[in-house]
């Protein structure tokens, strides 16, 4: 009995010393959550002031009037002088003429322009015109189908070395 009594004992010690901290503060008050703060509301935009009265602008004084000066008279009629002839899509020569010169010129594309293919070209180049010049060239260099975009250039710097003028920027017709 003596143990159950000892036993008894040290369990109500154990149970008293864990319901001693919860007597120790008689009221706890539970946390309360603070307020939200007020907004305040935007401040108005102050009212637009009245823009500023414009002063009437005085109308100017009038200006004299303006004699009518008489028109010149017309100038004599100049007839116009004839359009120069577009060169046709045609070769004026035969272009079998040009074979040999196109040959030496698809030799020189890294070379670069010689007294043989001057003297064998220009000649046959001479009576044309710069254009029908050009236009025969560009149809012999097609006819064998060369590379005309690699050879043209050293065509047209023949045609400039045989004394033909062409614009800068020619091309042969399509």
């Amino acid at each position: 009995m003596g143990k159950y009594l000892a036993a008894s004992l040290i369990l109500l010690l154990i149970n008293l010393t864990s319901l001693l901290p919860s007597l120790a503060c008689p009221y706890c008050p539970t946390p309360t959550t603070p307020a939200p703060p007020k907004k305040k509301p935007p401040p108005s935009p102050p009212p637009p002031s009245p823009p500023p009265p414009r002063p009437k602008p005085c109308p100017p004084p009038p200006s004299p009037p303006k004699p009518k000066p008489c028109p010149p008279p017309p100038p004599p009629a100049v007839p116009c002088p004839p359009p120069p002839k577009a060169p046709s899509s045609k070769c004026p020569i035969d272009t079998l003429k040009l074979d040999a010169c196109v040959d030496l010129l698809g030799g020189l594309v890294l070379v670069g322009i010689g007294e043989d293919a001057k003297e064998k070209c220009c000649p046959v180049l001479g009576g044309l015109a710069d254009l029908d010049a050009a236009l025969c060239l560009c149809t012999t260099i097609k006819a064998k189908v060369l590379n005309i975009n690699i050879i043209l250039p050293v065509a047209l710097e023949l045609l400039v070395d045989c004394g033909k003028h062409l614009p800068s920027d020619y091309q042969c017709p399509s």
